[in-house]
Formats: structure tokens, sequence, C-alpha cells
């Protein structure tokens, strides 16, 4: 359940551009105003005042709200403003660019999304960036890592609710030969399964590893992998099982420690609002205690914090 408060009546994408062009003359910009407009429209809005921008005025809006705000704003606005599918690409391309390499954020995004979403989103980096997004994970991931988003990047996966109980008693069997019965691991197996199976699927098989192995499939992770391959299985596993407390807990941890990670904090919040940001909030609240609003709140300042507060919503 998304969070993105929109006008009931919400203005003619003309209007709005308009007035964000009036927002942009003079000596500097009026911040507030192109807050109150952008922070809330859902992405067909923001999509027709981009194309009515451009119509009216011979400008890109994105170059313009480049050119006139900046810092963590101009960040967190200018990854709000594209459709989803264009925005993960945005990440990647900016995550595996050479001199600011962010494997996290690429496991993020590819490990998190669903097999069609990933689809989309592969056409969309090879007609934006020039080069296929599997190339590009070539270049800067290795090792298992790479296998598995890969893997993930290029095989189709059944999305659906339905479960083979037999096939996922076989595939708890053929991970606990990989991982815990074996000296070693083969990650080989641990890859197929993850990049392959449904998340109903891989929920199935968690509950089978339980009842045959008294175990849980995040303590084998834990145990068996490391590094950025355990990240990658790990989000794969908790996006199947809770979505909204797996990014309860990234936001958490982004704003944890001496200095807040601006990057994770804005990619989460912008990347999920449309989507559960709802749903976000009343984990992070359920495990620590404390409204997601007023975290953000603490952790932010001036305009910066009003837009992300205002795609949040209220503080419930």
């Amino acid at each position: 359940m998304a969070t993105l408060t929109v006008l009931p009546s919400a203005v003619s994408p003309r209007e709005d551009a308009i007035q964000l062009y009036k927002a942009f003359k003079g000596f500097g910009s009026d911040d507030a105003a192109v807050i109150g407009i952008l922070a809330h429209r859902d992405a067909n809005q923001r999509a027709y005042i981009q194309q009515e921008y451009k119509t009216m005025y011979s400008e890109d809006i994105l170059k313009r709200l480049s050119s006139e705000i900046s810092g963590k704003l101009e960040t967190a606005v200018l990854l709000w403003l594209p459709d989803p599918a264009q925005r993960d690409a945005n990440i990647l391309r900016d995550s595996l660019s050479p001199g600011f390499i962010d494997l996290e954020a690429v496991t993020e995004v590819i490990c998190s999304r669903t097999s069609l979403q990933l689809q989309t989103l592969k056409q969309i980096y090879h007609s934006t960036c020039g080069t296929y997004l599997e190339h590009d994970i070539e270049l800067q991931a290795s090792g298992d890592h790479q296998k598995i988003l890969l893997a993930c990047v290029n095989k189709p996966r059944y999305e659906g609710p339905e479960v083979d109980r037999e096939m996922a008693a076989k595939d708890a069997k053929a991970l606990y030969k990989a991982g815990e019965k074996k000296l070693g691991t083969d990650e080989k197996v641990f890859v197929k399964i993850f990049s392959e199976r449904s998340n109903a699927h891989l929920i199935a098989i968690n509950t089978c590893y339980h009842d045959m192995y008294g175990g849980s499939l995040k303590k084998v992770i834990k145990k068996e992998t490391s590094g950025l391959f355990e990240r990658a299985l790990l989000t794969i596993l908790q996006c199947a099982e809770n979505p909204a407390k797996y990014f309860a807990k990234v936001l958490y941890k982004s704003m944890q420690g001496l200095g807040t990670n601006d990057t994770t904090l804005i990619r989460v919040i912008v990347t999920r609002t449309e989507i559960d940001m709802h749903y976000i909030k009343a984990e992070y609240h359920k495990k620590y205690n404390k409204s997601l609003n007023d975290a953000v709140h603490s952790e932010t300042s001036g305009h910066y914090r009003t837009f992300l507060l205002s795609l949040l919503g209220p503080n419930h």
C-alpha cells in the first residue's frame, strides 16, 4: 500500500508545468513550490508534467531541476520523477558506473524485483545506456555474487501463488546436501534454486527445510555463504517472505551509526513510496518502537527533509 498523498482534484499537468516554470524563475528556485507539486503527483501525473513542460518550454524538466536545486534534495527529486522501471535502470546505471560502484544497491534492486520488472528494466537499461545490463554486471561484479545477479536477470521466473510441495521438499533436500551436509558449499545449487523459484515456492522450501532438518534457510545462508553473495540470497529470501520487513531494516541501518547513508535512505523511500511504504512504516514501528517519519525527521533537514516526509505521508 502506497503512502503518496495525491490531491483529490489534482491540477492539470499543464498547470503544474506552468507553476514549476514560475518556481524556477528569478534568483534561485522556490523549492517549497517544487516539492508541493512533485511530491504529491503519482507516476502517470509526473510523466504528463514532463511532457507538458517539454512542449511548452522546449526544455527537459530534469535538466532544469538539476540546475535549479542541489544537494540531497536534487538527488531525491531527480530519482522520484521517472517511472519505476526507468528509475530502477537509472539506479543500476549509476551503481555500475566506474568510479561509483555500489554493488549493495545493485543487489537490492535486482534481488527484490519481480521477473517481469527485471525484463522491462533490462530493455530500458539497454535503450538508455547503450549497453547490456548483463555486460555491466560481468564487468563490476565477480564470483558467486555475479552468478546470482546474472541468473536473476536472465532466467524468467514464475510469480504465481501455486506451489508444488513435492518439488519444494526436493529443493530443500538439494540445499541441505549442497550446504550443511557437506564439507564446503556447492554454490551452484543455491544460485539455481534462489534465482529460478517463485516467492511462494521459496517460502514453501523454507518450511520444508525446517520440518526436515530443524533449521531455517536464513541460518543456512549465513552459515554457508558470505559477502555480497550472502546478501543477495538473503535479499531474495526476505523479499519473498516479507518485503516490508526487509526494507524497514534497510532503512533502519541507513540511519544508524555516525552519519546517515542518504543514498540508501533516498533510494528506498523513493522506490517504495508508490508500492508498499505503508507496510514498511508499520514494520519499522513494530520492530524499532519508533515511527519512520520521526527517524527521518531527526536524520534530515531543510527542504530535503520536507520532500522525504511528504512522500512518507502522515505520521500515524
